[in-house]
């Protein structure tokens, strides 16, 4: 039983890193469903959702403002979602310039971004962090995807950029936004990627429908929306938005648990998507990204668990068991010298934010169990000035 339980739990493993990104390859190859892209410029509502923004906010509009668009066809609306410090009074200061406010109570992000869209009229919605600076081509780079009708939400690139004073984990969340959009990239050519990145994308007005539920993450279920009702969501590499990554460990695994907790109740409320009869490979994506990436921690404590217990079998299983260990023991160093240089090294936060990433979902999977929601938004990343 323990050799079965090993195997599996490696098995499981290989499949989620090294299997599951074969076959969004292979598959991409073999459908190459390329995106008809043209220059167009429909009517948009860039939709920001703010809450206590004052240090970001007139930076987001000036941005705004300024992005190579044709004036005449952008609405910009800002929701606030009961801020009490000087984000609206900041915000009404750009009427003149076309800034729309709702002052709204505070109730939470999805709500305030369900009355946003009833008040825009745009024919394609982008969602902005308010802390999110785009690339003056950005919203160009979006639209063009919408000239192919099946398209109907687009993810954009973020980037992420170090604070001062930032220790190891922004550089191992750096390394993990560049796997994951080069994995979008190819989950594109298969049909649809499984969700869109909050500080960017967009969808058509016609598809959007209004959410109720708090405790999930308002990104995925908005873009996922997109693909229930038919249609395809793709990936635009070249439409930048800019964020800082959080400086330290402890705030970057809050976040993350937060996160994951509103994303696992996120699949449960697109849990319809998990049938390949009617969604086909999608359905694999979600379950194996959104689902089964979860699971690791649990395949990672089994896999160490079992090999520990086969060790006195052959030197195979002692060598499985001291490379995990010598695993751990470099992330164990990592976290201790993550402020230190020696902890900026490939060697040490690579194994110390998987680490962390892995004990965050662990915490998010046991909030759902436990039925414990979280349905507030904090803020946690500021905005900067792209290069």
């Amino acid at each position: 039983m323990t050799f079965l339980t090993l195997w599996l739990s490696l098995a499981a493993l290989i499949y989620v890193y090294a299997g599951f990104p074969f076959l969004v390859i292979v598959l991409g190859k073999w459908r190459q469903r390329h995106v008809r892209k043209r220059p167009i410029t429909p009517r948009v509502s860039l939709i920001i959702a703010a809450y206590n923004e004052e240090d970001d906010i007139a930076q987001r509009l000036e941005n705004a403002l300024a992005l190579d668009y044709p004036q005449e066809s952008l609405e910009i609306i800002v929701a606030s979602d009961g801020s009490n410090d000087a984000t609206e009074s900041i915000v009404a200061c750009y009427a003149n310039r076309g800034v729309r406010l709702l002052s709204l109570p505070r109730r939470g992000k999805i709500l305030a971004i369900n009355d946003a869209v009833v008040q825009a009229k745009g024919e394609i919605l982008v969602f902005s962090d308010a802390n999110s600076i785009y690339d003056p081509q950005a919203l160009l780079k979006l639209v063009r995807n919408f000239a192919d009708p099946q398209v109907g939400g687009v993810g954009g690139n973020t980037i992420y950029a170090d604070q001062a004073l930032s220790d190891s984990t922004s550089q191992g969340e750096n390394l993990y936004w560049s796997y994951d959009k080069w994995l979008k990239q190819m989950e594109s050519l298969t049909g649809s990627i499984i969700s869109a990145h909050g500080a960017i994308y967009a969808i058509r007005r016609l598809l959007y429908r209004p959410l109720v539920n708090l405790a999930v993450t308002d990104d995925f279920a908005i873009s996922t929306r997109v693909i229930e009702q038919g249609y395809r969501l793709v990936f635009e590499q070249e439409a930048l938005a800019y964020e800082f990554a959080l400086p330290t460990a402890e705030r970057e695994f809050a976040r993350k648990v937060r996160l994951m907790t509103r994303g696992l109740q996120s699949v449960l409320l697109r849990k319809s998507l998990l049938n390949p009869f009617r969604y086909g490979f999608y359905s694999l994506e979600l379950f194996t990204h959104k689902l089964l990436r979860r699971l690791v921690p649990l395949m990672l404590v089994t896999l160490l668990a079992s090999s520990l217990a086969l060790s006195s079998r052959g030197p195979f299983y002692v060598a499985m068991t001291a490379g995990q260990l010598l695993f751990y023991s470099l992330a164990g160093f990592g976290y201790l010298l993550r402020r230190q240089p020696a902890g900026q090294t490939r060697l040490l936060y690579i194994p110390f934010f998987y680490c962390m990433a892995n004990i965050a979902a662990l915490a998010a999977l046991i909030n759902v169990i436990c039925g414990h929601q979280i349905q507030q938004w904090e803020p946690q990343r500021h905005a900067l000035s792209p290069e």
